[in-house]
């Protein structure tokens, strides 16, 4: 049987902690989880062994104290912490090479590293808010959601990174409605929940508390769940946010949709924090991240945690299982004994989408 395609890596910002976690997820999973890293040999830290490959393929023949590496020559070098605009194209074309990989079949599974918006806007005129516009935007501008994810808890929040005065404006039925939409076709397509169980949160305190704290899930939220409801799709909610988050009311859903940015990563991060993995659903392709950004203060000291980035390389290979089973191996990547190290390395680092 020919084994599954590898999982693509993208190397993110460079000077950031990408590179040291592409080392050491190699070093914790070993051959379990085959994937190979795209970007400049030169920026990886010193004494790497690593082997550079010109197929996605042949990293599955590689042996697990290589880090299997497809090159893609940068501009500059890369001096931790030290962001250069020279890197910026080449940033941009290595997200775009990894999509490509993946939609040729290629590649199972694509997992990107932590970007820095500033940078590629300085560099390179980046024109995206972001990894899950640009992916959106390289599959055909699709629409897309941003769920966080880990075997705790699943949030997707419905508006992202505007202003809360904004919230009430831009969260419109038909806004909410793709959100759900999405969620629940992603929970099947890629998580392999036959009938997804979505709880919604209320905008307002107490889910309005019966129009005395606010009015839209009495004008809107409630009639719009009940006719989705009606649909067939399982949907409890508006449900106050305060309440939801607990470990018993946690265990009646598989994903929450909250109304915006903190009401669904404030708790996903206090659950979850070195484990939780950014999601992008809705795209032709599988799509993970770590949740964390380039850590540019730890950048280059051996002190990042690669914990989220295994966990959501491990979850690419979930969703490419279910997505795809007539190509999965029989590896289970949710059981951490099947990895032949431990992860323990420490440090942190902050929000990538």
């Amino acid at each position: 049987m020919t084994p599954p395609a590898p999982i693509a890596l993208t190397c993110g910002e460079p000077t950031g902690i990408g590179p040291e976690l592409a080392v050491a997820a190699r070093a914790a999973l070993g051959t379990a989880l085959p994937f190979f890293w795209i970007g400049d040999p030169r920026h990886l830290p010193a004494g790497t062994t690593f082997a550079e490959i010109a197929r996605p393929a042949e990293a599955n023949d590689l042996p697990g104290h290589l880090l299997p590496v497809l090159p893609h020559r940068f501009a500059g070098t890369a001096t931790p912490g030290q962001p250069d605009p020279a890197n910026a194209a080449g940033v941009i074309a290595v997200i775009a090479r990894a999509v490509a990989l993946v939609q040729a079949g290629e590649a199972a599974a694509l997992c990107t590293a932590p970007i820095h918006k500033k940078a590629l806007k300085d560099g390179a005129g980046f024109a995206f808010p972001g990894h899950t516009e640009y992916l959106a935007h390289l599959a055909g501008d699709v629409p897309v959601v941003m769920m966080l994810a880990s075997d705790t808890l699943r949030v997707v929040p419905a508006t992202i990174h505007i202003a809360l005065s904004e919230v009430p404006k831009a969260l419109t039925p038909a806004l909410l409605e793709e959100v759900i939409r999405l969620t629940h076709a992603g929970l099947i397509r890629d998580f392999g929940i036959a009938m997804p169980r979505i709880a919604v949160a209320g905008l307002n305190p107490h889910a309005g508390e019966g129009g005395a704290m606010g009015h839209e899930e009495l004008d809107w939220i409630a009639p719009l769940l009940a006719r989705l409801g009606a649909e067939g799709l399982c949907l409890r909610g508006p449900l106050p946010a305060d309440t939801m988050f607990h470990a018993r009311a946690r265990a009646g859903y598989d994903a929450a949709v909250c109304m915006y940015h903190d009401q669904a990563l404030i708790p996903i991060k206090t659950l979850a924090f070195d484990e939780g993995v950014n999601v992008t659903l809705g795209l032709p392709f599988i799509r993970t991240s770590p949740d964390h950004g380039t850590a540019f203060d730890i950048a280059g000291q051996g002190i990042a945690r690669p914990d989220s980035l295994v966990a959501a390389l491990r979850m690419a290979a979930r969703m490419a299982a279910a997505r795809h089973p007539e190509k999965s191996s029989s590896e289970d990547f949710s059981d951490p004994k099947n990895f032949r190290t431990k992860i323990l390395l420490t440090g942190g680092a902050h929000g990538n989408d």
